[in-house]
């Protein structure tokens, strides 16, 4: 294996994108990201540039007008550019894969592609996790920086019954007590003992969803009843790719494995953002079925696809989750609060509930308590556990404030959880 030699988070970036708003849209997701940004529409002044600033990262469109990707790869071969280049388009990711290997094939450094429409948490992850090699095939156009070396196989973790469902509290900002939870997928490997589900699931599409989903919605309803024993009835949550809940009598799988209990006060499934607006209609109908057997639909990382208002409009949510690149710093950053205030209108004039993810600090606790946030996850209350752990940490503090009230200083507001 070649030998890793530099890690680097960018800090300037040029996006070269024919279609203006699209091209600000990247650009604005890049800045929250820490990285200075600056867009193009015309490759010949985007390569002027390159020459004059010497940016860390180029982001790309597939099409751009009378020009293209492969048309700027080449060029950017001719002038040797060192940095990272990713390509962002709404092309299949056939296509994307493809032309990223061409790049590969000049020699540029070629991170992992993003399909539009994207989340601004997957990208900022993306660009914190590469790192360059010294070396890529241009055979085969992997580099072992993009070689997936410290993955598992998802097959193999279900079969082998490796995989565990974890739990993170969602807290009443109103109380500040626990409302319900999460449910999130780990995997104990006898060897390298816990996996993240960045080194556990497969790509967007992958035919191991269903069964990986269905193992969730089986295990939380389960443990929901051990919960349930213990007198705790949480609402719980559990992701759920829209292709998976799309799939044919997967409702019904979900309606039977509901509980009975008079005390069930209903699952909520979130959806991203962004695999709700590809196919609104759909997800339409199938958030209605899920309605009509007590599951709720939650909007899951909003903002970070940049969705069109009038595609939810008539989507019958009843929760939105607030991307954490949002809400990290919220309290100190102007815009993103002015951004966390427009969530938290919108949930609630569509009658819904509005929750913070990625809570670290008191400091962006305050701010979604005082913009009217109902519930908010994160660190600063506690991680991901297993059952047993969680059972223990609601046996303290189920009916307690899990956050000191001083860290919240404003008035208690009416609101729902």
């Amino acid at each position: 294996m070649n030998e890793v030699i530099e890690t680097a988070f960018p800090k300037t970036a040029l996006v070269l994108d024919d279609e203006a708003q699209i091209g600000t849209m990247v650009c604005k997701v890049l800045s929250l990201a820490g990285i200075a940004a600056q867009h193009f529409t015309d490759p010949l002044a985007f390569l002027i540039e390159i020459k004059r600033s010497e940016p860390s990262l180029l982001v790309l469109d597939l099409a751009l007008g009378q020009s293209d990707a492969v048309e700027v790869i080449r060029k950017l071969d001719v002038l040797k550019f060192p940095g990272m280049v990713l390509l962002i388009s709404g092309r299949d990711e056939g296509t994307l894969g493809e032309i990223e290997r061409i790049g590969r094939t000049h020699g540029l450094w070629m991170i992992p592609s993003l399909r539009n429409p994207f989340r601004a948490a997957e990208l900022k992850a993306r660009l914190q996790s590469i790192s360059k090699p010294e070396k890529s095939d241009p055979e085969t156009g992997i580099s072992p920086a993009t070689a997936p070396s410290s993955r598992i196989d998802l097959e193999q973790a279900l079969q082998r019954h490796w995989l565990e469902v974890w739990y993170q509290p969602k807290i009443n900002l109103r109380t500040l007590a626990v409302s319900g939870a999460e449910a999130l997928i780990r995997a104990r490997h006898p060897e390298r003992g816990v996996v993240q589900p960045v080194d556990l699931l497969p790509p967007a599409g992958d035919p191991l969803y269903k069964p990986l989903s269905i193992f969730v919605a089986q295990r939380t309803l389960a443990d929901w009843g051990a919960m349930w024993t213990a007198g705790h009835p949480l609402k719980l949550a559990i992701n759920m790719p829209a292709s998976v809940l799309n799939a044919p009598g997967f409702v019904d799988v979900v309606r039977k494995l509901l509980p009975e209990a008079s005390a069930f006060p209903g699952l909520i499934v979130e959806v991203t953002e962004d695999e709700i607006i590809r196919d609104p209609d759909w997800i339409h109908e199938v958030a209605m079925q899920l309605r009509l057997c007590n599951v709720a639909l939650s909007i899951d990382d909003f903002g970070s696809a940049y969705a069109s208002l009038s595609r939810l409009k008539d989507m019958p949510f009843r929760e939105i989750k607030l991307d954490r690149s949002f809400v990290s710093n919220c309290g100190a950053d102007k815009l993103k609060r002015a951004l966390c205030q427009t969530v938290v209108d919108l949930a609630h004039r569509f009658g819904a509930t509005a929750c913070g993810e990625g809570v670290e600090t008191a400091e962006d606790l305050h701010c979604l308590t005082e913009l009217g946030f109902d519930t908010a996850q994160g660190f600063y209350f506690a991680k991901p556990m297993p059952l047993k752990s969680f059972l223990e940490f609601l046996a303290v503090r189920r009916h307690e404030p899990v956050a000191s009230a001083d860290a919240v200083q404003s008035e208690p507001r009416a609101a729902s959880s």
